[in-house]
């Protein structure tokens, strides 16, 4: 990108694109997205439907359409959008460069509860407790300022629209397509998760041919609870991705 002003050339900022967690409106990601900005890395989020109650798949052909086609990226899949992520690196767009998997999974940790997914359809999703959750995502990480921001993305959400995302995420296998993947991808591990196992952790990272992984002290709700640490490692990947020094 040419300067026209001092008649030089300017580096293009590197490019990002976000699948943000269960709720998928991406506004809890105001902290991370200006830390990212600080080290010229540019975001975009690709915000889900509120309203529109869709499976993996049908989320798959959203994000496709939504995917720029004017330069190059990185994706990442955070929480609930890891497999959505493994799809697309798998059969990957024109300009995806390289892969990021915050906090995810490819096969589903739940999956032996799998038989509770009629339930999950009648759950009562605006029923549960902030403070379970806080403890859930957050852990010693969690604050008034976090909670607020999750409790009101949550709202912004259908109910039902909610309970059919985490009916998809406890029945989703996407094994096969993770071993298809090589793009260069960072896994993002979070050392206090308490909504993953530390073995389904272990099961991504195995999977991916072309992988390294980071393991950062906090919770799963990491791009929130600890912006900048996240930045930094993701910066540093992308960096390496665009083999800029």
């Amino acid at each position: 990108m040419r300067d026209a002003a001092a008649g030089v050339d300017t580096p293009r900022p590197l490019r990002l694109v976000l699948l943000p967690g269960l709720d998928a409106t991406g506004t809890q990601h105001v902290a991370f997205t200006a830390a990212m900005a600080r080290m010229g890395v540019v975001v975009t989020v690709i915000a889900y439907p509120v309203d529109r109650a869709l499976d993996y798949a049908a989320l798959s052909d959203v994000v496709r359409q939504a995917l720029p086609t004017d330069g190059d990226y990185v994706l990442l899949g955070e929480s609930f959008s890891g497999p959505l992520a493994l799809v697309i690196a798998a059969a990957p767009p024109p300009r995806l460069r390289g892969l990021i998997l915050s906090t995810t999974f490819a096969r589903s940790p739940w999956l032996a509860l799998r038989r509770l997914q009629a339930v999950l359809y009648r759950a009562p999703v605006r029923a549960l407790p902030m403070p379970a959750l806080s403890w859930l995502l957050f852990g010693r990480w969690g604050s008034p300022a976090l909670r607020a921001a999750l409790q009101a993305a949550l709202a912004r959400v259908h109910p039902q629209v909610l309970r059919v995302r985490a009916a998809a995420a406890l029945g989703v296998d996407v094994a096969a397509q993770a071993r298809a993947v090589d793009l260069p991808t960072l896994c993002l591990h979070a050392a206090h998760d308490r909504l993953l196992p530390a073995r389904c952790q272990r099961h991504l990272s195995a999977m991916l041919p072309a992988q390294a992984t980071t393991r950062l002290d906090g919770p799963h709700l990491m791009l929130q609870a600890r912006p900048e640490a996240a930045a930094a490692v993701i910066a540093g990947f992308m960096r390496g991705v665009y083999d800029i020094d």
